[in-house]
């Protein structure tokens, strides 16, 4: 179900991915300051009516469709189960998704107005991003991410700013957000890591969007 505050349109293309993947875009009625691309796209897509409400910058959410079995969804986001699925969202998500918003949209940001963002086994995949392609992504978002890719032995010489959230009630994910927040501060980078009141899937998460978009894209 679409925000009903969303003063935007939504826009969903399928692509040729894994036998038929949908990708669904926000787009501000703004002209666009920033862009979010996102795994759990049916989910975060939904979530421009909130950035509205909250006054944050325009921005653009790409949201890209997980897969159905939630099996198949980890290895896509997880880069230690199955590495050739892995590599094949990984190229769907970087390059084919990106040039498709290029085209499709006109609009082309330099990679500090570029976030990606995901929610549990999505914050794997925001993280693995990030660490594998920051010169496409200057930002992380990521909320509860699950345990199934860590903090590598040797962090990359380059580290997007990272925001992530956590809730009380869920001591496993928030164990798993303040590891990573060690060890991304470990590295010099600039790092934000909340606790919020809240259970796994709860209402944080798309409550924290507007805060994390306008810390790292407002003035």
């Amino acid at each position: 179900m679409h925000d009903q505050a969303a003063a935007g349109e939504f826009v969903t293309e399928t692509f040729d991915h894994d036998g038929g993947r949908q990708v669904t875009v926000y787009v501000p009625p703004d002209p666009p300051e920033a862009v979010v691309f996102a795994g759990d796209g049916q989910l975060i897509s939904q979530w421009g009516g909130v950035l509205e409400a909250a006054g944050a910058p325009s921005t653009i959410i790409v949201g890209v469709h997980r897969a159905t079995d939630e099996t198949l969804r980890l290895h896509e986001y997880s880069p230690g189960f199955d590495q050739q699925r892995f590599a094949a969202h990984e190229q769907f998500f970087v390059a084919d998704v990106r040039r498709w918003v290029r085209s499709r949209f006109g609009v082309a940001l330099p990679a500090e107005r570029n976030a990606v963002f995901g929610v549990s086994a999505g914050g794997e995949l925001a993280l693995a991003m990030g660490l594998r392609h920051p010169d496409v992504y200057g930002v992380v978002f990521c909320a509860s991410p699950g345990a199934g890719f860590r903090p590598p032995g040797v962090m990359p010489g380059s580290i997007p700013r990272t925001y992530l959230v956590a809730g009380t009630q869920e001591p496993f994910f928030l164990e798993n957000a303040t590891r990573w927040a060690v060890a991304l501060r470990d590295t010099g980078a600039e790092v934000v890591m909340t606790e919020r009141a809240g259970s796994h899937g709860g209402a944080f998460w798309r409550e924290e969007f507007p805060l994390m978009v306008s810390w790292a894209f407002g003035a």
